[in-house]
């Protein structure tokens, strides 16, 4: 691709490194900013700058927030004896979108992926176990995706918490296997949850 303006090109390949976004689609979206007044596109750079500089991660539940706790955990009005265990932020938002569920969440930041070099100790497992240990809760939900990646990381956890003598339950299958939380639709996700089984029964399938 042939650039006019080295300045041009330049925010052309940033934001062609986003996920999705190749050259054609990043060039769109350049033209389009250099077509919006000054201070619309100072906004937009503010907010991305801002973004990157404050952002917290919630030091009970690690989900991203704008406090040293986020919003969810503080709220009165959410169960917190019921935790929510999701691979990262787009699940909390997934499931937060269904209206089906009132209690608190603990975000791992990933799946176990030996193919990836991911292991149980690069996500916040410990310090899941240790709320569990610390903290009265009365159920732990494993809202995980349904691919080989999340089944491991629901066996690695279901190990790590069942001394603990509280249910451990995981959302029903209506997720097709391979599919990922954050695409499913509200619907079936909501009802997902609500119709949550206990892992134990998943291992003996």
């Amino acid at each position: 691709m042939n650039f006019s303006s080295r300045l041009l090109e330049d925010a052309v390949n940033e934001f062609s490194k986003l996920p999705g976004v190749g050259q054609k689609t990043a060039l769109r979206l350049v033209l389009h900013l250099l077509n919006k007044e000054q201070e619309e596109v100072d906004a937009f750079g503010n907010a991305i700058m801002r973004l990157r500089k404050d952002i917290k991660h919630c030091t009970i539940c690690h989900n991203i927030s704008d406090q040293p706790i986020c919003e969810i955990c503080t709220a009165n009005r959410r169960d917190k004896e019921i935790i929510c265990v999701v691979e990262d932020t787009r699940d909390v938002m997934a499931v937060e979108n269904t209206s089906q569920y009132f209690g608190v969440y603990h975000v791992l930041g990933g799946l176990i992926s030996p193919m990836d070099g991911i292991g149980p100790s690069d996500l916040y497992i410990d310090s899941l176990v240790q709320r569990v240990a610390t903290t009265p809760v009365k159920e732990v939900i494993l809202a995980l995706s349904a691919t080989m990646e999340g089944d491991t990381t629901l066996f690695y956890l279901y190990k790590r918490l069942k001394d603990f003598q509280i249910p451990i339950t995981t959302i029903a299958r209506g997720i097709a296997f391979g599919g990922e939380l954050e695409y499913a639709d509200e619907i079936t996700l909501g009802r997902s949850i609500v119709t949550r089984v206990p892992y134990v029964n998943a291992l003996t399938k």
